[in-house]
């Protein structure tokens, strides 16, 4: 059943979002996310240097290769920004762009005639993986998903060993340090850790599938919370739903796999930018609408504590003087009304306004933020 094209292809999408996503959500904290961008290409230089030393064109020996260039990216990556020569982002600029044309280059001038192509690498072709299998407990399993299976339970082996550390090292790396918890070393397990997915997902789904799933998913979740634990599940299940949604879309339209499954990620993103409950554009419209409505309530208690008992507190406190007075056009003015009703801060007697006893105590706030009147 797990070497069905369908459930296969499903199986090694999702598998590609939920072992990236212990990654990518500290990498996205720690504002390092784009890393995965840089590991993801320079693998490219492992790729043909290995297959110019022995030959190989896939197995253990080229992805130890293709892992190998994603820590020397990691570590050069790393020697330069505590160098202080160049920016951190700056940093990533530099080494990833060189690796990966230096891979380019060796693979237009030695291996023209050999199946190792840079669309490969970078695109992968998700469509076949169910074509290589290995027989697990009598059952025929993808390879992909064996290998990928076996990087999740790593990843989130090491994550859940070193997560407070990974927190405090994420949020406060001075007291991390302070506490001698070597917030610098866990961060570079976490890119070598980042380069051994790029490369058990490359075959597979190619290096941009990964770079999608290792930050969008986790970038999605830490809209939607701030808590890292609850992140952390929704940043897989949200991997999970776009390689389901993803698949089915593409198959609907018969365009690339790996590529619908990405663009997905992305729409689940743009969703919750939108449609966020807390920081989504739409949320973040009607708090400031609902602050305008109590700002302008605010004001209204201002005007009728200022004019309360006063001898022209019959025409003052009307909805006809905020409009003489305040400038509100009369539709405005029936609004601020109905919203001080509704907070309890005004009533109504016949035509004129009264401050009730929670609108008088915020009249006092009002005049006297002190209190000491």
């Amino acid at each position: 059943m797990l070497a069905e094209p369908m459930v296969a292809i499903f199986l090694t999408g999702a598998l590609v979002g939920v072992a990236a996503a212990p990654l990518g959500l500290f990498l996205v904290l720690r504002g390092t996310a784009m890393l995965t961008d840089a590991v993801a290409h320079s693998i490219v230089l492992g790729i043909v240097v290995v297959w110019m030393l022995t030959g190989a064109t896939s197995g253990p020996v080229q992805l130890l290769g293709a892992a190998l260039a994603g820590v020397a990216t990691v570590a050069l990556t790393g020697a330069l920004q505590r160098s202080r020569i160049v920016a951190s982002d700056a940093a990533i600029g530099l080494v990833f762009p060189a690796l990966f044309a230096a891979g380019v280059l060796l693979i237009n001038i030695y291996a023209r005639d050999v199946h190792v192509d840079v669309d490969t690498v970078l695109l992968g072709e998700i469509g076949f993986v169910w074509l290589e299998t290995r027989e697990l407990g009598g059952i025929e399993v993808p390879v992909s998903v064996l290998t990928l299976g076996a990087v999740l339970v790593v990843n989130v082996a090491f994550v859940a060993a070193f997560w407070k550390e990974l927190k405090l090292g994420s949020f406060d790396p001075a007291l991390a340090a302070a506490l001698g918890l070597a917030p610098g070393l866990l961060h570079q397990g976490l890119l070598v850790l980042t380069s051994v997915t790029a490369v058990a997902s490359f075959e597979a789904v190619g290096a941009i599938l990964f770079i999608a799933f290792a930050i969008v998913p986790s970038a999605t979740a830490l809209f939607l919370t701030d808590r890292p634990g609850r992140a952390l599940g929704l940043a897989a299940a949200l991997a999970v739903v776009a390689a389901g949604a993803g698949q089915a879309a593409a198959f609907a339209l018969d365009v690339s796999i790996g590529g619908m499954m990405a663009v997905c990620a992305g729409a689940l993103f743009g969703l919750a930018l939108v449609a966020g409950p807390r920081r989504g554009i739409v949320a973040r419209l009607l708090r400031r609408r609902a602050e305008a409505a109590d700002r302008a309530a605010l004001t209204l208690v201002a005007h009728l504590h200022t004019h309360e008992g006063g001898p022209d507190a019959a025409t003052e406190c009307t909805a006809a003087a905020l409009s003489d007075h305040l400038r509100w056009p009369p539709q405005r003015a029936a609004e601020v009304i109905v919203h001080g009703l509704d907070r309890g801060l005004i009533l109504r007697r016949g035509e004129g306004l009264v401050l009730t006893e929670r609108g008088r105590a915020e009249a006092r706030a009002i005049f006297d933020p002190t209190g000491r009147a």
